[in-house]
């Protein structure tokens, strides 16, 4: 036990919280996909948050919305995601290079399989805002930000020390991928349980990758001193 809450070694209290934290999204992932698949009381919520938003649609919000989808969509993530990994590089964070690298891209191609294990079919409109003929669950986009900006927020956290710093940098994280998330959402390409469900998948996956990473880094320092 004191070694598992220890801060120090290759199997510290890094591997403790990520385990901690895998466990704890994977079940409010699965949580989530029983009631969607169960047809419970979830997917009643969802079509009326659906069909709220897009009975109330308005400029200048739906351009936003579209905007904020278009930075965040296949195209836009692979821009965020080049950017980062320049400065990273550059910043010599050789590692968080590599969680990053594993974790966006992984990430993606993981929600990519969950949508054809489950295989939802999107919200229905008369009049909708954008018609996609991929799955619904769970959300792609809100996935790629979860791990792109949960990822991003590690790293300025643990690397910038004021406290300052730390809570604005968590705080704007936050907010974009709750942003993404409501993008989605009202434009009706998405369920609300979707885009919960994505965070959780997300968060999962980020720990696994940030805490892989961490161990190979904490295993070869060991070995070099």
């Amino acid at each position: 036990m004191e070694a598992r809450l220890s801060p120090g070694g290759e199997f510290g209290l890094h591997l403790t919280v990520g385990m901690a934290l895998l466990l704890a999204a994977a079940y409010v992932f699965h949580e989530l996909a029983e009631a969607v698949m169960g047809h419970q009381a979830i997917t009643l919520l969802d079509a009326q948050v659906a069909h709220w938003f897009n009975g109330h649609a308005a400029e200048p919000y739906t351009s936003l919305m579209l905007g904020v989808s278009a930075l965040h969509s296949v195209t836009g993530m692979a821009v965020l995601v080049l950017v980062l990994g320049v400065y990273l590089w550059r910043a010599q964070a050789r590692y968080w290079l590599l969680a990053l690298l594993f974790s966006v891209p992984g990430g993606m191609l993981l929600n990519v399989a969950l949508k054809y294990v489950f295989q939802r079919a999107r919200p229905v409109f008369e009049t909708p805002l954008v018609t996609l003929a991929t799955y619904s669950f769970p959300s792609g986009h809100t996935a790629a930000a979860t791990c792109f900006y949960g990822l991003l927020a590690s790293y300025l956290v643990m690397a910038r020390p004021r406290w300052s710093v730390r809570a604005g940098t968590v705080g704007f994280c936050l907010a974009m991928i709750w942003l993404v998330a409501l993008s989605r959402v009202y434009l009706g390409a998405h369920y609300l349980s979707d885009v919960l469900a994505a965070m959780a998948e997300s968060v999962a996956w980020l720990a696994v990758c940030i805490t892989a990473i961490s161990t190979l880094r904490r295993r070869r320092e060991g070995k070099t001193v």
